[in-house]
């Protein structure tokens, strides 16, 4: 299973790509070609274990408080 806050992306705003580059939802850039690489659980990486901003980004979910409905 990949990162789900990974994506790719063929233009950043104004500028157009020739090819989709990795696009990391936590940190909200573009990352190297080897960062996707963690985030697409390729060459026995595990993003879950492996990526230090999306085991922060989880954690930081985790501690913030459940709205309430009333």
């Amino acid at each position: 299973m990949t990162c789900p806050y990974l994506e790719y992306r063929r233009s950043d705003g104004d500028q157009e790509f020739d090819h989709e580059r990795p696009y990391c939802g936590v940190t909200e850039e573009f990352v190297s070609p080897m960062k996707a690489d963690i985030c697409n659980d390729r060459f026995q990486f595990d993003h879950e274990s492996d990526c230090e901003l999306y085991k922060d980004h989880v954690e930081r979910l985790a501690e913030e408080p459940v709205a309430d409905d009333d």
